[in-house]
């Protein structure tokens, strides 16, 4: 695949390259990487590896993915067969984890290439890969290993974010957007990172002083009391992982973020911005929330998509994650709406439903089950993010003796 048909400056690939190898994984000498990614990033991948082996990667294998195989699956699959999943080789992932290979995924996925698919077939798709992942997704979960994500502009992606330009216009515009979002379009991206690794590090240390026992958000239709699990930790920007190596899990990234208590989340949550989940786009979500679990659901557009998912399992209909983004952020204030979770919910405030992040809890290594669930830790086969947040949220810090402290007004930090 050349880059001679592609409408923007390459060498911006190279930077995001650079900035993937060293900031959003910092890879060491002598790690194996595995690549994911879709066939149209290979102009991206082949500079990831590149960056890769000159920074000591001893193996970088790609496993590289294509949406009309995709969908010829779902077209002409048989119906019988959609319970099935390529568990070999997420286990084989999973054992490269346990090795300490690094992981980086490229996303570039058309938001809308399943929306035309029934349903059924994408939700029992969906929980097989889910459940067969499962042993590799804990090791990201658990922030076992240093891993990332970053993106490349995709044509039929930058379409839908850019309906009314050409297709070459559209991905250069994307691609723009998305090089300015990862900080590669300044002329010192790795300090550029530095400086904003520090900025989150600040919010990140002052609400961990705080402790706070819930957030209380409200604006947009949300009225939402979010209990945070016993032993939270606030997390942000770049954290060292388990492996002890020092990573940015998102490029990019705007959030801070903790571990919800999966049993005290009470109230009402509208999204502010549609969900794209498995090819399928999920707009205006709303939800009831009581003692935890979601008891009403309801969405104007891919209604049957989201109720699967929150039926996945028992913890689907859970909270696994709560994160904060000023109404302020970059890619908020470019005005755009992505179709893409990586960057939407660096846009807006944000909740996930699914699996927590253990990493996000005090003294957790190597924590049971029963130990994860009594702290109030969620456990499931998802964990999807989707927005609440906008220019009307107000969030209050409910304290251990519950006082009220701002945090968020008109949707932004306080201070």
């Amino acid at each position: 695949m050349s880059d001679a048909h592609l409408p923007f400056d390459t060498a911006f690939l190279d930077r995001l390259a650079d900035v993937a190898i060293g900031t959003g994984l910092n890879l060491q000498p002598g790690q194996q990487l595995v690549l994911t990614g879709a066939a149209e990033t290979l102009p991206l991948v082949r500079r990831i590896a590149v960056a890769a082996y000159k920074a000591g990667a001893s193996v970088v294998t790609p496993i590289l993915s294509d949406e009309e195989i995709t969908r010829a699956r779902y077209m002409h699959g048989h119906y019988e067969c959609f319970d099935a999943a390529p568990a070999w080789l997420f286990a084989g992932m999973g054992q490269a984890y346990e090795a300490n290979a690094a992981r980086l995924h490229v996303s570039s996925e058309n938001p809308m290439a399943l929306s035309d698919m029934d349903p059924a077939k994408v939700g029992r798709a969906s929980k097989a890969n889910a459940i067969a992942y499962k042993p590799a997704l804990e090791k990201i979960s658990s922030f076992a290993i240093n891993w990332s994500i970053i993106s490349y502009p995709g044509r039929a992606w930058a379409k839908l974010v850019f309906p009314d330009l050409s297709d070459d216009e559209a991905q250069a515009a994307l691609a723009k957007a998305l090089f300015a979002a990862s900080r590669v379009d300044v002329p010192d991206p790795v300090a550029a990172w530095a400086e904003h690794n520090a900025a989150l590090a600040t919010r990140r240390d002052w609400l961990n002083e705080q402790d706070f026992a819930a957030l209380h958000f409200t604006g947009s239709g949300t009225d939402l009391t979010v209990g945070l699990a016993d032993g939270h930790l606030w997390s942000g920007g770049a954290a060292k992982a388990k492996n002890g190596i020092t990573c940015n899990p998102n490029i990019p990234t705007e959030e801070v973020f903790t571990t919800p208590h999966a049993a005290r989340v009470n109230g009402t949550a509208r999204a502010s911005k549609p969900l794209s989940h498995q090819g399928s786009l999920i707009e205006n979500i709303e939800v009831t929330f009581e003692n935890g679990r979601i008891t009403k659901a309801s969405a104007s557009r891919g209604e049957e998509v989201f109720r699967k998912l929150i039926a996945t399992d028992d913890g689907a209909a859970r909270l696994g994650e709560v994160a904060l983004v000023p109404h302020a952020s970059p890619i908020s204030e470019s005005g755009l709406l992505f179709y893409n979770t990586l960057y939407d919910e660096n846009a807006a405030c944000h909740i996930a439903l699914g699996q927590c992040y253990k990493d996000c809890l005090i003294d957790a290594d190597g924590i049971s089950d029963e130990a994860l669930d009594a702290r109030g830790g969620n456990s499931s086969l998802i964990h999807v993010d989707w927005m609440i947040g906008s220019a009307e949220t107000d969030i209050d810090g409910i304290t251990q003796n519950g006082d009220r402290v701002a945090v968020f007004r008109a949707g932004n930090w306080t201070d």
